[in-house]
């Protein structure tokens, strides 16, 4: 095509008024050779009809340099943008390779399905810019693109979780790819495998890329550490790193890039301290640190000309207050210091964040009461949960943030009453109050035209009747009141009006909620959480039979009775259901073993279920069936359900016979709980090698006999061995040493005949080691210096006929009996297995401990209560003085033996003793004044041994009855009816005479009395009579101790456990 002269001379007076229309005329002026290739381009490529947007409507009608994605300069081809044109193929061979003047391409995110990069791309010499980002690529990235020496960008990055296969860099590897490549100034590589180690990849950059401004390799496998030759590459701007495994420092280095503005580093394994260098560079506006659980650091002083945006510190342990200068960052919109380890309180100067969109805090030790934002117009997020927040909140210091989507104060210590203005929030989406200590009552607002989705208030004070206008809040999908003191009645008809509702939780109240079934099943919301435990209800909603997208059904500790229905079997989406603790009598179907249900967990325990063991779901992960009336055998094909199962307890039930083989097919069992049956016969020898993915074995309370088999596995994972009350004899297993996991060894009440357990020393995890009332013999400890058990807190070694003096040396590796209580309290927790890996799933162990001739049963064991029992056997000689150094003994139990000498004077060290049970013994001399210094001490026995002298008065000395001293005749005053006018010289009796009267030394008459007793009165009066800190610290947090003392409470709340 030929343009004249004239037509020149008439186009310059425009050009110089509209250059780009002059651009436009001169770029649209296709070469046909151009066009040409484009079409035959297009012919070959297999892409999605449906879906382009550009490919579809290029037309050879038209100049192809006005073709949607083409960009021209003279009429030939230098850019092309197919960007999401959903190609699938035909790149290979292609003639897009003869657009030699292609300067710009990109084909990313396209669906090439794991094809390979071509190998042609290197006939592209002019190419400045390449991006085949997320299209679809995969495999080997070919030498060819290392020849491409114009590139000024490089985008290579995938995302993961959209492909497949990943990209690598192997050969040719980092080094050899880049070698060439000297003008690059942007290198994005995301998601490409490139596993090299820091020294490689650093130097490979450093030494190739000058001008390097922009470097992105997340999640490349490389290692680390940051070599300091990345210091040559002063001109890197953006530094996205995250998702690799550097397991390093962060270098200093990083201070001295002057024009850095990004710097991401998420996810990388860095440890030791973040230098706070990094912070002052004035040009940095995005710092993203989080999810390194080793790396610690502070937040120093903000200048005023700092130019942050963007301060995620999230899931790393950066401690120490927040500086108030971090009111300088007036340019932040996002704040993320959530679970870290900050504390203090929250400078009020964070009001003048007024940029601020996100803030999240949470899970951090801040105290003080919460800041206002109503200058920061632009929230929408705030997190503060998880702190110690106090004070109150009140309307007005959300009224102004009308942007507010999502306010989450949960699990902190805040009271007062709730604004109802929250729930008529403009904006407000979710509100999250939970776990704190707001009171009263809630009151009726008009709030059905309000965008409120999420409401949780469970885990605080409020009371009185739920407002009616909370079920008029139609957009609401969660909705959590549980564990608060709201009561009256509630009739269940009243959510048909929340449409939308996905979750509802009522539970733990004093509601009665009530349903009476005339409403049509179809008008309720579709749920897929329905949690009414402890509600009062007497009868099964029956609506719930058409719940399709059901997964969670919590209806436990209510009133229902009868037969549980056999639609319950029917739904297609329920995985968790748990109807504990009410009054079923049958099931009216059993369950079908082929019956494709998700059904995970099932939780029947504590009803009055009879007969016989219903079958159980075909994949099921946890299974409760205790406390009920079953009587049957346990089946013998039982195992054939068992393939996923994780925790089974059938305890507590009146099951017979023996314990079939088939359990042995639950290959995933941690949990195997069949304790308070009447099973007979041996333990199956295949429980044995079980114990190599088993962690709690709980047979206690049956008729089992036989031996202990000497065949655990070399790499036993046992935590707990209950075999408690049975009629197991032989020796101890040497084997159980392999057992090097195990904290909880409970054989009491056997038939065993052993020596003391020397081999299992080795055992550092031990805390409970129950021998009673076997036949034990032979010496207590063992020889050589390194006798171990640190974390011991309950040894029970009564009732059996040890000999010899009480060690001194076990005392000083017990450490877990000397800790000072105010290091234990703060840790405060149970001893138990966690058998899932997500969830509350855990299983708590029960013991019995004996105080003053009590049976008391702990259901959870406190990691901080300590117990020696080595009473009824055969002891003599001293009592070691060295005993003083245990100070957080709880139970001291030496009765029944045959110890001589002096009570030690440093038994008054024992300042957390509540119970001292010296009794039956031949001590002689005074009884210390010492003693007097135990405080919570509740139960002394001193009596029949040879004391003399006055007892000791004050404190708690004035509480105890005649009965701790009688038969000492040495012993006068208060309370003795003999006063102390002179000491009476007395023969010292002998140990027979001593222990005349006492036998065995057991008191039948009383373990009689005891069986009718020990339930009710040993598991929670008991406690609460003698054990005066128990008395206390019962008191001031009465619900967890009850949640402690009776796991299954917490059956029905989100934190699910045993």
């Amino acid at each position: 095509m030929k343009i004249s002269l004239f037509s020149w001379l008439f186009f310059l007076p425009i050009c110089s008024i509209f250059p780009s229309f002059c651009i436009f005329v001169v770029s649209g002026q296709c070469l046909e050779g151009q066009k040409s290739l484009l079409l035959q381009f297009k012919k070959g490529l297999k892409y999605n009809n449906n879906s382009s947007t550009k490919l579809v409507r290029w037309d050879e009608r038209v100049d192809c340099c006005l073709w949607d994605g083409v960009n021209c300069s003279g009429g030939r081809v230098i850019g092309l943008n197919l960007f999401n044109e959903s190609i699938t193929g035909g790149l290979q061979n292609s003639s897009l390779f003869r657009l030699q003047y292609l300067e710009n391409l990109n084909l990313a995110y396209n669906k090439l399905n794991s094809s390979q990069i071509p190998s042609q791309f290197d006939e592209l010499t002019n190419l400045s810019y390449l991006n085949l980002s997320n299209a679809g690529f995969a495999g080997q990235i070919p030498i060819a693109i290392s020849n491409l020496t114009r590139l000024v960008t490089l985008d290579l990055s995938t995302l993961s979780f959209l492909s497949v296969s990943m990209l690598k860099l192997e050969d040719p590897n980092l080094a050899k790819l880049v070698h060439n490549l000297s003008e690059i100034k942007e290198l994005y590589l995301d998601d490409v495998n490139i596993s090299a180690s820091g020294n490689e990849w650093c130097q490979a950059l450093s030494s190739s890329l000058p001008n390097l401004s922009v470097l992105s390799m997340s999640n490349c496998c490389l290692l680390g550490p940051l070599h300091s030759s990345l210091q040559k590459l002063q001109s890197l701007s953006v530094i996205l790193l995250d998702n690799n495994n550097f397991s390093a420092s962060v270098p200093e280095f990083f201070s001295d890039y002057r024009n850095l503005t990004s710097l991401r580093l998420s996810s990388c394994k860095l440890n030791g301290k973040f230098p706070d260098k990094i912070f002052q560079v004035p040009t940095l506006e995005t710092l993203d640190l989080s999810s390194n659980e080793q790396l610690s650091g502070t937040l120093l002083e903000f200048h005023p000309n700092n130019s942050l945006r963007s301060l995620v510190l999230s899931s790393t342990i950066f401690s120490g207050t927040l500086p108030v200068s971090i009111g300088n960052l007036t340019m932040l919109s996002r704040l993320d210091l959530s679970n870290c380890n900050f504390s203090g309180s929250i400078p009020k100067s964070i009001a003048n964040l007024t940029q601020l969109v996100y803030l999240g805090m949470s899970y951090n030790k801040f105290n003080g009461q919460i800041p206002l934002f109503s200058m920061a117009k632009n929230l929408t997020q705030i997190n503060l949960s998880g702190n110690y927040l106090v004070g109150r909140i009140n309307s007005t210091q959300w009224e102004e943030l009308t942007k507010l989507v999502n306010l989450d104060l949960g699990y902190n210590s805040i009271e007062g009453s709730i604004p109802m203005s929250l729930f008529s929030h403009p904006s407000l989406q979710k509100l999250q109050l939970s776990n704190n200590k707001f009171s009263g009552g809630l009151r009726e607002f008009n709030g059905s035209s309000y965008p409120l989705d999420t409401l949780d208030l469970s885990s605080n004070n409020l009371g009185g009747p739920l407002p009616a206008s909370v079920f008029k809040l139609h957009g609401l999908k969660f909705l959590s009141f549980s564990s608060n003191k709201f009561n009256g009645s509630f009739q269940l008809d009243g959510i048909q009006q929340l449409r939308n509702l996905l979750n509802l939780d009522l539970s733990y109240n004093k509601l009665s909620i009530n349903y009476t079934g005339t409403a049509s099943p179809l008008s309720f919301p579709n749920f897929g959480t329905f949690n009414l435990a402890s509600c009062n209800l007497s009868t099964f909603p029956d609506f719930l039979r058409n719940q399709s997208t059901l997964n969670k059904l919590d209806l436990s500790q209510n009133q229902i009775h009868g037969e549980i229905p056999n639609w319950i079997w029917q739904l297609n989406s329920l995985m968790y259901l748990n109807l504990s603790h009410n009054r079923f009598l049958t099931l009216q179907q059993e369950p079908s073993q082929n019956l494709p249900s998700p059904l995970s967990v099932l939780d029947l325990h504590s009803n009055k279920l009879q007969g016989q063991l219903p079958h159980l779901p075909p994949v099921v992960n946890y299974l409760d069936f205790s406390k009920n009336n079953f009587s049957s055998v346990i089946p013998t094909s039982i195992g054939i359900s068992l393939n996923s199962t994780i925790f089974l307890s059938l305890s507590s039930n009146k099951f017979h016979g023996y314990i079939p083989q088939s359990l042995c097919n639950g290959a995933y069992l941690r949990v195997l709980d069949l304790s308070n049956n009447s099973l007979s016969g041996t333990i199956p020898q295949c429980l044995y090698a079980m114990s190599e993915s088993l962690g709690v074995l709980n047979l206690r309370r049956n008729n089992l006999s036989g031996p202990i088999s000497d065949k655990f596995p070399g790499n036993c994972g046992l935590q707990t061995l209950s075999l408690n009350g049975n009629l197991l004899d032989g020796m101890l297993p040497r084997s159980l040493a392999n057992c090097t996991n195990l904290e909880v060894l409970d054989i009491g009440n056997n038939h065993i005949e052993d020596g003391f357990p020397c081999y299992l020393k080795k055992i550092s995890r031990l805390r409970v080691l129950v021998l009673r009332s076997n036949n034990f013999h032979g010496p207590i400890g063992c020889d050589g210096p390194n006798f171990t058990w640190p974390m011991l807190q309950i040894v029970d070694l009564a009732l059996n006929s040890f000999t010899g003096q009480f060690p001194k040396k076990s005392f000083s590796s017990w450490k877990a009996m000397m800790a000072n209580e105010g290091e234990v309290m703060s840790k405060l927790n149970h001893l138990q297995f966690r058998f899932l890996n997500f969830g509350q799933f855990y299983y708590q162990d029960m013991i019995t401990v004996t105080s003053k001739g009590l049976a008391i049963e702990l259901v959870s064991i406190l990691s901080i209560f300590t117990s020696i029992d080595v009473s009824c056997n055969k002891l003599d000689g001293p009592i070691p003085e060295d005993i003083g150094g245990l100070k957080l003994l709880y139970i001291f139990n030496l009765s029944h033996n045959a110890l001589t000498g002096k009570i030690p004077p440093s038994l008054g060290n024992l300042s957390e003793l509540e119970s001292l049970d010296l009794s039956s013994n031949m001590l002689t001399g005074e009884i210390p004044t010492r003693l007097t210094d135990l405080t919570f001490l509740a139960i002394l026995n001193l009596s029949s041994n040879q004391l003399v002298g006055p007892i000791p008065q004050g404190n708690q000395f004035a509480t105890f009855s005649k009965d701790s001293y009688e038969q000492n005749e040495g012993l006068c005053g208060f309370p003795l009816p003999t006063r102390c006018t002179a000491v009476p010289r007395l023969s010292s009796p002998t140990f027979e005479e001593t222990h005349s009267n006492s036998g065995i030394v057991i008191d039948w008459n009383f373990i009689s009395a005891e069986l009718g007793f020990v339930f009710g009165f040993g598991i929670v009066i008991g406690p609460l009579m003698f054990w005066k800190r128990w008395r206390i610290w019962y008191y001031k947090h009465i619900d967890d101790i009850l949640f402690s003392i009776f796991p299954q409470l917490y059956l029905g709340k989100e934190d699910y456990q045993r």
